[in-house]
């Protein structure tokens, strides 16, 4: 230490009292003292004001220069010393340094400057205002073709010096992306494949800038699919492949790379994964296993790369996936019925997938799951379902298969995203199929399962879906049994509230389910739409300017239908309604022109 004090002493004297070997000395001591304890040794330097020195040292470029950088380099390894290399105007030297041939240089320079920037805002600041990250990034550029280990070693310290500059940092990101140095980072990928430090840097500075939005179309211009993929296949280690998988989860979210690792052989990859880990039970099989069968859901989200991996239903990768859904592994499970899922992104597919027995399958896997309870598994197989129902010709093989029964099992369910789905396959499957809106809606657990959800304002997806579904109920049975059970359930009042919805279709399918009601059983329904103040509400849609000709057209067919009850149509003379029809005979829309007419003549006639 007594040393290392003298040391310290020499180099706070100015330039012209020191002699060079002195100086080199001074400096071989205090990397020793750094590399025996380098955090006593960097607290001396500190306490002794050797900091503000090192500028001159810096500026006066000779033999000694590297030395001095790297004692930077290593000073800096201390979170508390950052600030203070800032404070002592280190950056600009070193940056000057940055333009120097001399690699053994450069390597120090770009650690010194890699490590202040580590966690620093002082540092990034400093090295941005000095134009450092521009010079590394164009050195890289120059480098990226040499293979030699010297070079090698320089790259993988200017790659680690511009992730640290950029790390969890959105705008400094967009600088790196604007200067140009993903294409750079891609290249550097396929060129240095063979060295591992390298390598690991690009997978983390890609990890980096990938999050970033405005990365992803670079990445898409690059090769950076392939060379991911080949990345991917040479590794065995589970940190190795976690690396890749890291990069590939924010690069898959964009369509145009999905594609792209489709085509490039990913897929292939994750089925080996999956292969090689499902019966595995050490904690790395378990976590690579959910990461490979993620990561394939994800790729099957865009409509190119899904449809590519279908192929008619014949595609072997679209086999595999089905074969998860009797695993006995609930993450492949949950995979199989979210990939299904994805697949029934159109009526083609869907059609196919039902006509090939995938709803027996599904069916079976709910059922297993009605006392296993595993909700997310539950959750994505109702979203499969839900998916397949959509095309008309699907949804009266599905209920004569049972899917409307094995549904109903989960009503119990106190899970919101459960019932938000349940909900919303019933509301599909019954869609213009009378006969199923009728034997549904005259559930009486299902239809007191519904009452309570329209009141689930937690959790507004599940009070929306419930709402739909009770007007759905209505609208496509067209039955009085079915109006008969809602008006007792207490449901009148939901419908009404509904009709005021931010959302002009959930208005429109409220205002047809109310108009059946008022149709097929006004006098059970009257006091609860006098209750709901319906007739208020439908004057102030008929008032509003900003609804809908269809929320004006049918809001009219509801006013003549209540007119035939003696109370309500009380309520319609004791407001102007008139005046607001009256204006609506010269609306735009003809429809609704001919209805305010009609509308105006009824309420004339009963007046």
């Amino acid at each position: 230490m007594d040393n290392l004090s003298e040391a310290l002493e020499k180099l706070k004297l100015g330039p012209g009292s020191r002699a060079p070997e002195s100086v080199e000395g001074s400096l071989d001591c205090l990397l020793k003292a750094l590399a025996h304890n380098n955090t006593e040794a960097s607290m001396k330097i500190q306490e002794m004001g050797v900091l503000p020195s090192l500028p001159a040292l810096l500026s006066s470029q000779s033999t000694c220069t590297p030395k001095v950088a790297n004692i930077i380099a290593e000073v800096a390894k201390n979170e508390f010393m950052r600030g203070p290399c800032v404070d002592a105007g280190l950056i600009p030297p070193l940056v000057q340094l940055l333009t120097s041939p001399d690699q053994e240089l450069l390597l120090q320079t770009g650690r010194a400057l890699g490590n202040i920037c580590y966690d620093s805002h002082e540092g990034r600041s400093a090295v941005q205002q000095a134009g450092g990250a521009q010079l590394v990034a164009e050195h890289i550029k120059c480098l990226s073709l040499n293979t030699e280990p010297a070079n090698e070693k320089l790259l993988t310290v200017f790659c680690g010096m511009l992730m640290n500059y950029s790390n969890d940092n959105d705008s400094l990101q967009a600088q790196l992306i604007n200067m140009g140095v993903i294409p750079t980072l891609v290249k550097l990928l396929g060129v240095h494949s063979h060295n591992t430090a390298l390598t690991e840097m690009c997978l983390i500075a890609f990890g980096n800038l990938a999050e970033l939005e405005s990365s992803k179309e670079q990445f898409a211009s690059t090769n950076i699919a392939e060379e991911l993929v080949r990345l991917f296949q040479k590794q065995t280690e589970h940190e190795k492949r976690e690396m890749v998988f890291e990069v590939l989860a924010p690069l898959a979210e964009n369509d145009v790379i999905k594609l792209q690792l489709v085509e490039a052989g990913m897929v292939e990859c994750l089925l080996e994964v999956v292969g090689q880990t499902v019966d595995g039970d050490r904690e790395e099989d378990v976590a690579q296993l959910k990461t490979a069968s993620d990561l394939m859901v994800l790729l099957l989200l865009g409509d190119e790369s899904m449809q590519k991996l279908f192929e008619g239903g014949k595609g072997s990768v679209f086999q595999r996936v089905l074969s998860w859904i009797p695993s006995n592994n609930h993450q492949l499970q949950l995979a199989g019925a979210l990939a299904i899922a994805n697949f029934a992104r159109n009526d083609g597919n869907c059609i196919h997938m039902v006509d090939t027995g995938i709803v027996q399958q599904l069916l079976e896997l709910l059922r297993r799951h009605v006392d296993e309870g595993n909700v997310t598994v539950q959750h994505a197989a109702l979203s499969a379902l839900r998916n397949l129902a959509i095309p008309v010709v699907n949804k009266a093989k599905m209920l004569s298969a049972g899917v409307a029964d094995v549904v109903l099992k989960f009503l119990q369910s106190e899970m919101p995203p459960v019932q938000f789905k349940l909900l919303g396959t019933l509301r599909m499957l019954i869609d213009t199929q009378a006969e199923a809106a009728e034997q549904l809606g005259t559930n009486d657990k299902l239809l007191e399962r519904l009452v309570e959800w329209c009141e689930a304002k937690d959790h507004a997806g599940v009070m929306g879906e419930s709402n739909r579904l009770l007007s759905a109920l209505i609208r496509h049975s067209k039955s009085k049994a079915v109006v008969k059970v809602v008006i007792e359930g207490g449901g009148v009042k939901h419908l009404v509230t509904m009709a005021t919805s931010e959302h002009m279709i959930m208005q429109n399918e409220a205002l047809v389910a109310l108009g059946l009601i008022a149709a097929l059983d006004l006098v059970a329904a009257e006091k609860d739409f006098e209750g709901s103040s319906l007739v208020s509400m439908l004057h102030r849609l008929l008032a509003d300017e900003r609804s809908a000709p269809e929320i004006k057209y049918n809001s009219m067919i509801l006013v003549c239908a209540v007119m035939g009850s003696e109370p309500l149509h009380r309520e319609v003379r004791g407001l102007a309604f008139m005046d607001v029809v009256a204006k609506l005979r010269a609306h735009d829309n003809k429809t609704v022109s001919h209805q305010a007419s009609l509308t105006e003549q009824r309420l004339t006639s009963q007046s």
